[in-house]
């Protein structure tokens, strides 16, 4: 498959990069800038230029043709502000869907955040960021030419991953490491039984891909 990554620099995706090249797919990452290439590169992806904050939605869906799958893996950072959670964990990612949607690219995954909720109160940033992040999985989950899976991780931590994992519609409150979240996108990729279906993750003690086959029924 050839799979086009949105935030193609983040920790999660360049591991997911090194997965789905060791896979025997073709992984291509959007990067804001230019000097992240070789990190892509290394990860055995090819890196696409390319800003989401300021693309339109033709340009986008130019770099998502003949894809396969496409994922949302882009966001504002921790670093950042209220007004670019807005621009990037909720504006980008509708952008990005929109792309899809015109590229023809219907098999589509979004790494988004354990509570989020378009309706979530308060005015703290990360307020902002779970109430951007639930109102673009919301946006999402009502595109009927998009075969979507939502991915809610818990907290993400640089721990070793484990291979084991507790992925169900609701978890409850748990830490997973960024290596098992990019091993379980691998896997949802490569399971399009698990579309329409928004789940949560957490580390656990089932092996991956076989919590990926029983929440896709199989």
């Amino acid at each position: 498959m050839r799979i086009v990554i949105a935030g193609g620099h983040g920790q999660i995706a360049l591991r997911l990069e090194r997965l789905l090249a060791q896979r025997g797919h073709e992984a291509a990452g959007i990067i804001r800038r230019e000097g992240q290439g070789d990190d892509l590169r290394e990860a055995g992806a090819e890196p696409v230029l390319l800003d989401l904050e300021s693309a339109t939605v033709e340009g986008v869906a130019a770099h998502l043709q003949g894809a396969d799958a496409a994922v949302f893996a882009a966001g504002a950072g921790p670093g950042s502000g209220a007004a670019r959670k807005d621009t990037v964990d909720k504006g980008a990612a509708v952008l990005f869907a929109d792309a899809a949607v015109r590229a023809g690219v219907r098999r589509f995954l979004v790494v988004s955040s354990m509570g989020a909720d378009p309706g979530h109160e308060g005015d703290d940033v990360f307020d902002v960021y779970l109430r951007a992040k639930g109102a673009a999985d919301a946006y999402v989950q009502g595109l009927e030419r998009l075969d979507w899976t939502i991915l809610r991780p818990g907290s993400l931590t640089d721990d070793a991953g484990t291979g084991l994992v507790r992925l169900e519609a609701h978890t409850g409150r748990g830490a997973v490491p960024r290596d098992d979240v990019a091993a379980v996108l691998a896997e949802l990729l490569e399971t399009p039984a698990t579309a329409g279906l928004t789940l949560e993750l957490v580390g656990g003690s089932t092996p991956v891909s076989v919590a990926v086959k029983s929440i896709a029924g199989n």
